[in-house]
């Protein structure tokens, strides 16, 4: 079992280090199948602060860096927002609408690849506070800051940069939550311990297939993986419906 968790916590790693996002998808419902979640929840976000870190680390010059602080002040600001929606909106009417929305713009991006272009950085507070309550409900934050950097025509080594610049403050905090908690136990400890090897490979591999990708290539697997975030949201939606 200890193999299978290396095994997810290091392909989670190669997406995020690859593209930015994306590897909520598969890190904590991956496992979860295999160990408690409580367990599974806190080791991803110590497996995300790191692959932050590094990342930062070795592109720190390609960081926007007034764009990533913007996004995560208005993140803060959000977070309640979102914690109150979660007690109160109708979670399958959310995820359903926030679904449609993030399926509608990555299919029109696929179609017309140039036609959204954001010239400054004046819109970051709306996004990063859509990203914070989106956190705060659901733990989502991704979708409106891929959107957002694709909104601006980051290249891709910038996209994936920024978008570490933001998600290492936000891990952060998310740990502490969950140090606060009582979750992060030695079991949390050991599985991180042990996954660092496969995780620093993962990192690289990453950092090269990020390099590789033209912006045209790069943008569509983003859409691409819009599309599947949209498609888990729609069927959690459905599921609460039925």
């Amino acid at each position: 079992m200890t193999v299978a968790v290396i095994a997810i916590l290091a392909l989670a790693t190669l997406i995020r280090s690859a593209f930015g996002f994306g590897e909520a998808l598969i890190a904590v419902p991956l496992l979860a199948l295999l160990i408690p979640v409580e367990i599974a929840a806190p080791t991803a976000a110590l497996v995300s602060i790191t692959v932050a870190a590094a990342v930062i680390l070795q592109d720190w010059a390609e960081i926007d860096r007034p764009a990533a602080l913007r996004l995560v002040l208005a993140t803060l600001a959000g977070i309640p927002v979102g914690l109150l929606l979660l007690t109160r909106a109708p979670e399958a009417l959310v995820k359903g609408g926030l679904a449609a929305i993030i399926m509608g713009f990555a299919i029109f991006s696929l179609a017309r690849p140039r036609a959204q272009s954001l010239p400054d950085d004046r819109f970051a507070w709306l996004f990063g506070a859509v990203a914070g309550v989106l956190g705060g409900a659901y733990g989502m934050n991704g979708p409106p800051l891929v959107v957002y950097g694709t909104f601006r025509g980051w290249s891709p080594t910038q996209f994936r940069a920024t978008l570490q610049g933001y998600f290492l403050p936000a891990s952060t905090v998310g740990m502490a939550g969950y140090w606060l908690a009582g979750l992060w136990t030695p079991p949390v400890t050991r599985y991180y311990l042990l996954s660092l090897p496969a995780v620093a490979l993962a990192i690289v591999a990453g950092r090269a297939l990020n390099r590789r990708m033209n912006p045209q290539r790069f943008f569509r697997v983003i859409y691409a993986g819009l599309i599947v975030v949209g498609a888990v949201l729609l069927a959690q939606a459905l599921r609460r419906l039925l």
